[in-house]
């Protein structure tokens, strides 16, 4: 009986939740079928090995900080959000990376160990690089990838990345 009881309450826990995002997609005026939005496969080389640092996001004059994570934020359950080491030196993406991406001389393991992130003005002074890259591409939607690593080391390999990816650096 408890185990009919509970088959019930997950189909209609089920249907409920297929039903509410059916109405949520055609509210919103997604079409049936059509990708929903998500990450973009952003790939990187940089100047030198800041793979380990915490990202933050600059102002477009690159003065001011716009955006900085919280501590919790650089962390997936026990993992960190490093960057994938891709080939030839280049980085996919884990945690948000822009052209107009600067390093924090802090690791990701010390800054999420804070109870609370910095003050604007400390993070400011703990910019350690506000150029930090020598090639940036946008490789489109990361959803739109079986295999995104493979697949970008074989655009890398065969030196076609630039061909397939937009250059935003």
């Amino acid at each position: 009986m408890q185990a009919l009881l509970l088959n019930t309450l997950l189909a209609m826990f089920t249907l409920k939740t297929v039903c509410l995002a059916t109405i949520a997609i055609s509210i919103v005026g997604i079409p049936a079928g059509a990708q929903v939005p998500g990450p973009h496969a952003i790939v990187y080389k940089t100047r030198k090995d800041y793979s380990k640092l915490v990202p933050v996001t600059l102002s477009a004059d690159g003065k001011q900080i716009v955006s900085y994570p919280a501590p919790e934020d650089l962390k997936a359950g026990n993992r960190y959000l490093y960057p994938t080491r891709l080939h030839n030196g280049y980085l996919l993406d884990n945690k948000g990376i822009g052209p107009n991406t600067a390093f924090l001389n802090v690791s990701y393991e010390r800054y999420a160990r804070l109870k609370t992130a910095p003050s604007v003005a400390q993070l400011q002074r703990m910019i350690l690089s506000r150029t930090p890259f020598k090639e940036l591409c946008d490789c489109g939607p990361l959803n739109s990838y079986k295999a995104p690593t493979k697949e970008l080391n074989a655009a890398i390999d065969k030196r076609e990345l630039n061909r397939k990816c937009k250059r935003l650096k």
